[in-house]
């Protein structure tokens, strides 16, 4: 067995108690309060609301212009678990960790759990939110039933997709916080076992490597599908299916590196807990930027600070210094790639190669998914029932050539283009305004913003995403 840390197996835990099928009284009224005050709010703001948020997992600087801030931050509540109806509402602001703990002892989980436990579930519905089990169960807003929207003047709309919202429900994904707000979402969960169980099947050929990706997506008994390719000739399939017992249960929150155990290891067995969270603790491989990955740095550090919040909120702070400025100072020209990239499975060798060649960040995250519901969603559209490889890339480049402002980022988005790609919109991009709105279905953005922010007190998703104000 490879060295890390290491839990023994334990009895299964009892089965979990059944929980009413809806939010208690006390839990809806404490709701409808909330929302009430957070009506308020919005109709005495002078200025365009912006959200007041503790945390953002978005990667682009937005311009400094007069906002009002409004505070959503008490939006976190878990208002219901519901293990025999497979469901779980809950309110728009509550990160995933806090959904997770609070479905788990249900013995249910999020159909599915984006990587990184900050995000809230409001947010990855507003966006685009992935994980392993998207080849089976789609993105995070496929997974959501309905959800209560606030609009920028304060009127609450529920989105299902047979009501008079229906066109709403499908246009809010990768909308951005430029329609409304999610306050309330009624999700799909699933049930799970105690642990899950590990292969990683290591590969030296792209091709073998993603026929087996495919292959393994169609297999019923696959829970989780995902990839990492630490280089070139290095690939490996992670295959996570759920056990009722562990021999072992290796431990990746503190001294030892998820990623690193996936070169060395063929199997592993986690809790499902530490499952769900095995990025969260160094931010995929990022935390190696921060000095994250230095023994000493981590005990001094501690278990409870290793995660994505206290990574993201370093990047800020760097940020708001600009400390990134000192490698001008060296001669190197700085760019930073952060990009989430979805490829027809068919064109994922192709665009690999290029990427290599182009681009040469690695490691690269791969994430199967397909789109679910035959009607599809027109902000991030991907035919219903086609495979994609979502390729993740997160990091600076740095080289002493001279490049055009964002050149590294506008060649990727040129190839994910040509290859009938579609790109997430959490981070910097720079299409040209004609040509975002080809690939962002303009008509249906428009229809949605007159009927739902007539006023335009939200930016529009072009101002937004790209012209960053």
């Amino acid at each position: 067995m490879a060295t890390a840390e290491v839990r023994r197996s334990v009895e299964s835990p009892a089965p979990a108690q059944a929980v009413p099928s809806g939010p208690s009284a006390a839990a809806r009224a404490a709701h409808v309060e909330r929302r009430a005050r957070l009506i308020e709010q919005l109709r005495a703001a002078a200025a365009p609301p912006r959200l007041d948020k503790e945390i953002s997992n978005l990667f682009r600087e937005r311009e400094r212009v007069p906002a009002a801030r409004i505070d959503t931050r008490a939006f976190r509540h878990v208002l219901a678990v519901d293990p025999a109806s497979g469901t779980v509402e809950v309110e728009g602001m509550c990160p995933y960790g806090e959904l997770v703990d609070a479905t788990l002892p249900m013995g249910v989980m999020p159909a599915v759990v984006p990587e990184l436990m900050g995000i809230t579930i409001g947010g990855a519905l507003a966006g685009v939110g992935i994980e392993s089990s998207s080849f089976r169960h789609g993105l995070v807003h496929e997974t959501v039933l309905e959800f209560d929207m606030v609009t920028a003047s304060g009127e609450v709309v529920t989105a299902r997709p047979d009501n008079e919202h229906a066109e709403l429900y499908f246009g809010f994904p990768n909308s951005y916080g430029t329609l409304g707000y999610a306050i309330r979402i009624l999700a799909k969960t699933i049930p799970v076992k105690p642990y899950v169980r590990l292969e990683h099947r290591k590969f030296r050929d792209p091709e073998a490597y993603y026929a087996f990706l495919a292959a393994t997506c169609d297999d019923p008994n696959a829970d989780f599908v995902e990839g990492e390719i630490f280089a070139p000739d290095r690939l490996v399939v992670s295959v996570g299916r759920f056990v009722d017992r562990a021999p072992w249960t290796s431990d990746y929150t503190f001294e030892k590196i998820y990623y690193k155990s996936i070169q060395e290891r063929e199997e592993d067995y986690l809790t499902v807990r530490d499952y769900i969270r095995r990025w969260d603790t160094d931010w995929f491989w990022c935390s190696k930027n921060l000095g994250m990955e230095i023994p000493l740095v981590r005990r001094l550090l501690g278990r409870e600070r290793l995660n994505s919040r206290t990574y993201t909120r370093i990047m800020r702070w760097a940020n708001r210094w600009n400390l990134g400025k000192v490698y001008d100072l060296l001669g190197y020209r700085s760019e930073s790639v952060i990009q989430d990239v979805g490829i027809p499975l068919p064109k994922a060798p192709e665009f690999l190669a290029w990427f290599h060649e182009t681009i040469g960040i690695l490691p690269i995250w791969n994430c199967p998914f397909r789109a679910i519901h035959p009607h599809g969603f027109p902000l991030f559209h991907t035919p219903p029932g086609a495979l994609f490889v979502n390729f993740g890339f997160w990091q600076p480049i740095r080289r002493r050539e001279a490049k055009p402002d964002g050149w590294y980022n506008r060649q990727i988005e040129k190839k994910v283009a040509e290859l009938g790609g579609v790109k997430s919109l959490y981070s910097d991009s720079y299409y040209p305004l004609d040509e975002f709105w080809q690939r962002y279905d303009r008509e249906v953005y428009e229809r949605l913003k007159r009927r739902y922010d007539p006023d335009r007190r939200l930016r529009d998703l072009y101002e937004k995403c790209v012209l960053k104000r």
